[in-house]
C-alpha cells in the first residue's frame, strides 16, 4: 500500500468516526429530557432550580446544541471524555476499568473462533462428507442468538454437569464459558467463508501445476490453496472482531461480567449520555482500526497486490 493509499484510508477512517459521533450525538439529544434532569430532576432529591441549573452548567448541557456538539467533539479529540452523570467519575477512568476485561474476552473468543474455523475448513478439505456437513452447519450456528448460546452453556456445563462454576469463579474459570459463547458465531461464519474460498481456490489453474511438480496434497493445500483462500476470510475476520467488542455487551450481561457491557447497560438505564457517547466512539474506533489493519495486511499476504501497488 502506497503512502497516498494509506493516507486515503486514514482519512476515510476519520470520516467514519466523525459520522458515528455525530449520529450518536443527534440520537441521544432527540430523546426526551436529558441526562442531568434524569439524574437530578427528581423532587425526592430536594434540589432547588438554581442548584439544578448549576449542575446543568457544569456539564455544559445548558448551552445550544451546536455549541455542545463542537465543544464535546473537540474534547473527545483531546482525550477529555467528560464525567459520568450517574457517578461523577471521569469517563476515561470508567473505560480504563472496563475496557481491558472486554478486550480480553473479545480477543480470546476471536482467537478460539479462528482456530476452530481453520480446523473445520481443513477437515472439510480432505473429506467430501465433512465438507457438505460443515457447509450447512454454520448457517444454523450463525442464526442462533449469542445470548441463547450462553444460557444453554450455563444450564448444561455449569448447572447440570457441574464442570465450571459461574458463582464466584476464578479469573481463568470465569472466562471459559463467555469465550466459548462468543467464539461459536465467529467460527461458524469464518468457516463457512473459508470453506467456500478453499473450494474456489482448488479450481484455479495453479493447483494442477503445483501437483505436477510433485508437491504432496498437504503441501498444495497449506502452501497454496489455503493461502489464496485466506484473503476473503481475512476481510470477514476483521469485521467479526470489530463486531465482537459490541457483541460482548450481551454476553457480559448474561454472565454478569464486569466490562463494557455492564458499563453500557448501566449507562442506558441511567441515561448517562457521556458514558454512552464514549462507548459508541470506542466501539467504532476498534472497528475502524481493525479494518485498517486488515487493509495493511492484504499486500503482505498477496504478492500480486504488492506488484500492483508498485506498478
Amino acid at each position: 500500500m502506497s503512502l497516498k493509499q494509506l493516507l486515503l484510508r486514514v482519512g476515510q477512517a476519520v470520516i467514519v468516526l466523525l459520522a458515528t459521533y455525530t449520529l450518536a450525538f443527534v440520537l441521544l439529544q432527540i430523546l426526551p429530557s436529558d441526562a442531568v434532569m434524569a439524574r437530578y430532576g427528581s423532587p425526592d432529591l430536594g434540589l432547588t432550580p438554581e442548584q439544578i441549573a448549576e449542575i446543568r452548567a457544569s456539564y455544559g448541557v445548558d448551552k445550544p446544541l451546536i455549541v455542545q456538539y463542537f465543544t464535546s467533539l473537540v474534547a473527545f479529540f483531546t482525550g477529555n471524555l467528560g464525567y459520568s452523570v450517574q457517578s461523577g467519575a471521569a469517563v476515561t477512568v470508567l473505560l480504563g476499568e472496563a475496557l481491558p476485561s472486554t478486550l480480553t474476552l473479545a480477543s480470546l473468543a476471536f482467537l478460539l473462533g479462528v482456530v476452530l474455523a481453520f480446523l473445520i475448513a481443513t477437515l472439510a478439505n480432505f473429506s467430501g462428507r465433512v465438507n457438505s456437513f460443515f457447509q450447512s452447519l454454520p448457517s444454523l450456528l450463525i442464526a442462533v442468538p449469542t445470548f441463547w448460546i450462553g444460557i444453554i452453556l450455563i444450564q448444561v456445563v455449569s448447572f447440570q454437569l457441574g464442570w465450571i462454576s459461574i458463582i464466584n469463579p476464578g479469573p481463568v474459570e470465569e472466562l471459559i464459558l463467555p469465550v466459548i459463547t462468543l467464539s461459536i458465531p465467529v467460527a461458524a461464519t469464518l468457516s463457512q467463508v473459508l470453506i467456500r474460498a478453499i473450494n474456489e481456490a482448488k479450481q484455479q489453474s495453479f493447483v494442477p501445476v503445483v501437483r505436477a511438480r510433485g508437491a504432496s496434497e498437504a503441501r498444495v493445500f497449506f502452501g497454496n490453496i489455503l493461502r489464496n483462500a485466506a484473503l476473503p476470510s481475512l476481510t470477514i475476520a476483521g469485521v467479526l472482531f470489530g463486531e465482537l467488542v459490541g457483541g460482548a455487551v450481551v454476553t457480559e450481561t448474561v454472565f454478569s461480567r464486569t466490562g463494557i457491557g455492564n458499563l453500557t447497560v448501566n449507562a442506558v438505564a441511567n441515561r448517562d449520555t457521556p458514558v454512552l457517547m464514549a462507548v459508541v466512539v470506542i466501539a467504532a474506533t476498534v472497528y475502524v482500526l481493525i479494518n485498517l489493519i486488515v487493509d495493511l495486511l492484504y499486500p503482505i499476504i498477496d504478492p500480486r497486490l504488492r506488484r500492483r501497488a508498485a506498478a
